[in-house]
């Protein structure tokens, strides 16, 4: 089932923690969630953002939801903060 968001907002799959560094180090359960998502689709308002960009999002801005097994995230475009 596809999410089709209205005006400027932005649905994206939000990045899972990492259980590991790069390193090999095993992360503990103390590790924060990363604020960055990658973008499934985008509302017809939004200009600079398409399906596939990474996105840095304010982590407290966003709709939460879990929709087949995957978590979504539904933001406003102008709470996205950057692309990688």
């Amino acid at each position: 089932m596809a999410i089709k968001p209205l005006l400027d907002r932005v649905v994206a799959i939000k990045e899972q923690p990492q259980e590991k560094t790069a390193s090999g180090i095993l992360l503990g359960a103390a590790k924060e969630t990363p604020a960055y998502a990658v973008v499934e689709s985008v509302g017809p308002d939004v200009k600079d953002i398409k399906k596939g960009d990474k996105i840095i999002y304010k982590e407290y801005s966003t709709t939460n939801i879990k929709l087949d097994n995957i978590d979504y995230i539904i933001v406003d475009a102008k709470d996205i903060l950057a692309t990688i």
